[in-house]
């Protein structure tokens, strides 16, 4: 990949940011690392408090993308079938019918994901891993490219279920967006109705863009060096010294994918060790559980590992 190709992709996912900060005001660092999660070919896991523009924001992304949007709200007595379809007999044909659900979109808006029960996770779980789903034995697959936008409320509240270790091993990036600052907060309420405005938005890229963009993240250089910065992270978490349980290979991978991921929305062809650790909070924090007695949350203690852990 060329230094000018590079630097075109960048500058069309500059544009796709500055369009959604438009709608979700001073938020501009999560909106990078939401489309540095989607690039990267990862699925984004968005934790908050109702109300701060989770949705918004996952809806403003798929519009900007270009991609088929579809949204589930997620409730105790959702089944399975309601996410991924059903396979109805028709008389006409002498024969069943899979009539597909909401989930063959291509950005999926799993909307308060930990209120649903455990199958209903285990369903989302396949399209999630695979890019597929299975009725009756019989596997369908998913639009391309297939992304899963999930939001989820505090673990304290109401109805919610605590999601299964797996499943959140499957998102690459949480975050969180918090409440506005103050004068983000006085243009909110100054401004246009957010559902207005979501009528207002273009599409900035199509699927082909998206799918060369991911092409892209593949393509950016990571050099031995920072191989090296890498693996020296993952074995801290694995050492017991901070964490009660180390990251998977494949979460390491994950973390080298948006970090990748990162070095594109900056223009550059290659990952620097600022990339590493501007993402690393958000890619593994969800993954991991502070040894006992720690005093810490899970991102503080990732930030107070990597500020243990001495540069190449």
């Amino acid at each position: 990949m060329t230094p000018h190709s590079t630097q075109q992709i960048s500058a069309q996912l500059t544009a796709l940011q500055q369009q959604v900060s438009t709608i979700i005001k001073g938020k501009r660092a999560q909106i990078a690392d939401c489309v540095a999660c989607l690039i990267a070919g990862g699925h984004l896991l968005i934790e908050d408090l109702p109300g701060v523009g989770k949705t918004t924001l996952a809806h403003a992304l798929s519009i900007s993308m270009g991609l088929k949007f579809s949204r589930l709200q997620f409730t105790s007595d959702l089944m399975p079938s309601d996410l991924i379809g059903v396979s109805i007999y028709e008389r006409e044909r002498g024969d069943f019918v899979f009539h597909p659900g909401p989930v063959f979109a291509q950005v999926l808006l799993a909307d308060e994901i930990n209120r649903a029960g455990p199958k209903s996770q285990s369903a989302l779980l396949e399209a999630m891993e695979e890019n597929q789903v299975s009725v009756d034995g019989v596997s369908h697959p998913l639009p391309q490219p297939f992304f899963v936008i999930a939001t989820q409320n505090p673990s304290e509240q109401l109805g919610t279920y605590p999601l299964p270790e797996s499943q959140l091993d499957r998102f690459l990036m949480c975050i969180s967006l918090g409440y506005p600052d103050q004068a983000a907060e006085r243009e909110l309420l100054s401004g246009q109705d957010s559902r207005a405005a979501l009528r207002e938005l273009k599409p900035l890229m199509d699927p082909s863009a998206l799918l060369a963009a991911q092409e892209a993240v593949r393509g950016i250089h990571a050099s031995p060096a920072l191989l090296d910065y890498l693996q020296a992270l993952i074995a801290a978490t694995r050492s017991g010294q901070w964490f009660a349980e180390g990251l998977s290979p494949r979460a390491g991978l994950g973390v080298l994918r948006a970090a990748r991921a990162r070095a594109l929305l900056e223009g550059r062809d290659f990952v620097s060790p600022d990339d590493i650790q501007a993402i690393l909070p958000q890619t593994i924090a969800h993954r991991l559980r502070p040894k006992a007695g720690a005093g810490r949350g899970p991102r503080e203690q990732v930030r107070a590992m990597v500020e243990a852990i001495p540069l190449p």
